[in-house]
């Protein structure tokens, strides 16, 4: 209920501001609406962690949030079990980098007022197409792209993080078999989005955040319910801030085989020791849990 609550107080703030922006053509007016929009969202943010800290009885366990620039630009890449994920790395790196912005189900854009407030914050809604629907109208294959390309132009304006669930959807073990994953605890990933976002704004990040989460006593996937029923007692952040490769700027990830190649094993590489940090993080949990102490 308080979850829902300050999401209507905050989206029917949003409002006035999201008319003027559409109202008034103005380019510099636009860009003071964005800027407010963000200011919102971030108190948004602040008052969901306060009603997570208020509410729940959980054990934070994060490691790894070095100093980070709140002007800055930052590309989050993190593994994906459930919707509390979103909630996680908001609360973590709130006033530490600025409002991390996703990429989002077109479908969801009717999710009633976080529909609303998404689009108005002008994160980035993609279309998923299956293979056969692509292999009978070609003219939509590299769509995503464009939008992401669209969007990442946006953030050069001014600072931004934009959050990559590389695997795309939440991890269950069912799927992880459907796909004949090489991992343990993780999809697969995909490298599109990242490769496009080094490509167009590769010149204006200041870091790529690789985040590991896990719910170390719950299996996967974990629902959200399971976040508002107080069920989700321990989660445990790993947090890795890389240097964003060289040479990726203005690169075409479709039809540069090289570029192609390169950011694929640089995804490869981060998701294999990925892998093995949950591994680490799960035996020494069980481990503890034996003996009555957590120790990492």
């Amino acid at each position: 209920m308080l979850f829902s609550l300050n999401t209507v107080f905050w989206v029917l703030l949003f409002i006035p501001i999201i008319l003027i922006k559409i109202i008034i053509p103005h380019t510099g007016i636009r860009h003071q609406c964005s800027l407010l929009l963000i200011f919102f969202a971030a108190r948004w943010v602040d008052c969901n962690s306060f009603i997570l800290r208020s509410t729940q009885n959980i054990e934070w366990d994060v490691q790894g949030v070095g100093p980070l620039d709140p002007k800055g630009s930052y590309l989050v890449v993190s593994n994906h079990r459930s919707w509390a994920d979103t909630f996680v790395l908001q609360h973590i790196f709130k006033r530490r980098i600025p409002f991390l912005k996703f990429f989002l189900k077109q479908e969801l854009i009717w999710v009633p007022f976080l529909g609303v407030a998404w689009w108005a914050l002008e994160f980035p809604f993609m279309k998923r197409y299956s293979r056969q629907f692509l292999e009978k109208h070609p003219e939509l294959r590299g769509k995503d792209m464009e939008a992401t390309r669209k969007f990442c132009e946006k953030l050069k304006k001014y600072p931004g993080s934009i959050m990559n669930y590389v695997e795309g959807t939440r991890f269950d073990f069912q799927k992880r078999q459907k796909q004949n994953a090489p991992y343990r605890h993780l999809l697969m990933p995909k490298a599109g989005g990242v490769a496009l976002v080094f490509s167009a704004m590769g010149d204006c990040l200041s870091s790529v955040l690789d985040v590991t989460i896990v719910y170390p006593e719950n299996e996967p996937p974990v629902r959200f319910g399971e976040l508002l029923k107080g069920n989700i007692p321990r989660i445990i952040v790993r947090v890795k801030t890389l240097p964003v490769p060289e040479n990726v700027v203005d690169k075409d990830y479709q039809n540069d085989k090289a570029y192609r190649e390169k950011i694929q094993q640089w995804i490869n590489q981060l998701w294999q020791e990925k892998d093995q940090r949950i591994e680490r993080i799960m035996k020494a949990y069980q481990a503890s849990r034996a003996i009555g102490l957590y120790i990492d």
